[in-house]
């Protein structure tokens, strides 16, 4: 029975059919696997980037309408993270800037956004001012998440702060209306 078992694989290790096929299975799989992992860690960021702006889209609706109220950056930055239902860690790596804006004078944010470090001492907040009646608002949303495949794909070349987090930002323009 073992002569048998060594007989038939002794043939199979000195045949030579299929070898071809072998050295396309080697070139192909792995670019396969990474097309899939690129493509699981897109439909990741993408979903992040709905909940993120979802979220923000009913925070502004909400500010834009109540002029009158005093909200702080936590008090708008909660009703992000409650609207926006599936962002890890939301309360601690949401950073957001708020500014009034002049539409015939505009200045538009800094180009770098105020994102939340968390390998780094925490810094105030940037730019947060609320506006009065008719006046133009723009209001950035700063997150920062862990990526799926950090390592591999898309995970790998997303920008990376100190803690290994990427950042997903998000920005909208509003004018508070009169009260």
């Amino acid at each position: 029975m073992i002569g048998a078992v060594k007989n038939f694989l002794g043939r199979f290790r000195r045949s030579e059919d299929g070898s071809a096929l072998v050295i396309e299975f080697c070139i192909f799989v792995p670019l396969l696997f990474g097309a899939f992992l690129m493509a699981v860690e897109m439909g990741f960021y993408s979903m992040r980037q709905m909940y993120l702006d979802r979220g923000l889209d009913i925070a502004v609706r909400f500010v834009r309408l109540n002029t009158n109220a005093n909200y702080t950056h936590d008090d708008i930055k909660q009703m992000i993270c409650d609207n926006s239902g599936w962002l890890e860690n939301c309360e601690t790596t949401l950073r957001l800037e708020m500014i009034r804006v002049n539409p015939r004078q505009f200045a538009q944010f800094d180009q770098a956004a105020d994102c939340v470090d968390t390998s780094e001492p925490v810094e105030p907040v940037r730019g947060f001012a609320l506006g009065k009646e008719n006046e133009m608002m723009m209001l950035r949303a700063c997150v920062k998440f862990d990526p799926v495949y950090p390592t591999s794909g898309l995970g790998h070349e997303f920008e990376k702060d100190g803690s290994g987090q990427a950042k997903l930002i998000s920005l909208a323009a509003f004018v508070q209306e009169p009260g």
